[in-house]
This record gives structure tokens, sequence and C-alpha cells, in this order.
């Protein structure tokens, strides 16, 4: 008996660790594409970036400088993404950082996505990125 419960304890791990996955790549895929039009696998990833006024205050060239970062990044460590779902992120440009974050929420943005099943279904999931200063945090 302890060997079938090994078994089920491995193979959610395995299953979850395969989620993990997915959203990352959601993530990745919306990041890329600021929340804009982003599609992964065909579906379309619905939601919406969002800016701090700290963020908004910083000069139009240096936000540009950031979002092109932002956009590109692929610094993951497992300081910076323990759960390696890709969703924070720390850039600098032209002598400002920020950090950025993606969170997951049901369709109504009222409630955190359900994990980790609904979480990686577009359908029923909803990403915000966020970019802020480290400040704000």
């Amino acid at each position: 008996m302890a060997q079938a419960i090994q078994t089920d304890t491995a193979a959610e791990q395995a299953r979850d660790h395969m989620l993990r996955l997915l959203i990352a790549e959601q993530n990745d895929a919306f990041r890329r594409c600021l929340g804009f039009a982003a599609l992964w696998r065909d579906h379309h990833l619905k939601g919406r970036a969002v800016v701090t006024p700290g963020f908004d205050a910083l000069p139009m060239a240096t936000k540009s400088a950031l979002m092109e970062k932002v956009i590109n990044f692929t610094d993951f460590t497992e300081e910076n993404d323990p759960w390696e779902d890709h969703s924070f992120g720390r850039v600098e440009a032209d002598g400002a950082a920020i950090f950025w974050k993606i969170d997951l929420y049901d369709t109504a943005y009222t409630y955190g996505a359900t994990m980790p099943d609904c979480a990686c279904d577009p359908d029923q999931t909803r990403r915000v990125l966020t970019l802020y200063l480290p400040s704000e945090h």
C-alpha cells in the first residue's frame, strides 16, 4: 500500500510540474505581447497590462526601454522563479529598475484562477501583467 501512495504522489507531482510548465509557456506568450493579442497554441490569452503611478511617471524613453526588456526577459532562476511559472521578473534600463509580475484570475477578474487545472486553461483564466517600481512592491 505504501508503494501505491508513493506512486500517486510521484504522479501528482509530475502532473503539477507539467501544469506549471504550461502556465509558464502561457505567461511567456502573454508577456512577450505585453498582453496585447497574445496567442498560445492557437488560443487567445485574455488579460490586460497595467502600470503603477511610479512606472507611469518615468520618462517615455525609459518606459519604452524597460518594456522591451520585459518582452525579451529570459533570465529565470530558482531565486526569481521558484514555482517555475515565469510569473515574475526584474529588469533595468536607462538607470531605472522595475519589477513585472503576472497574476492569474478567473474570467471576471474577481478571484485568483483555481490552481492548477483552471490556471492553464485559456478559456477559464485571465492574466494581469503589472509593471511597477521596486519601491511600490
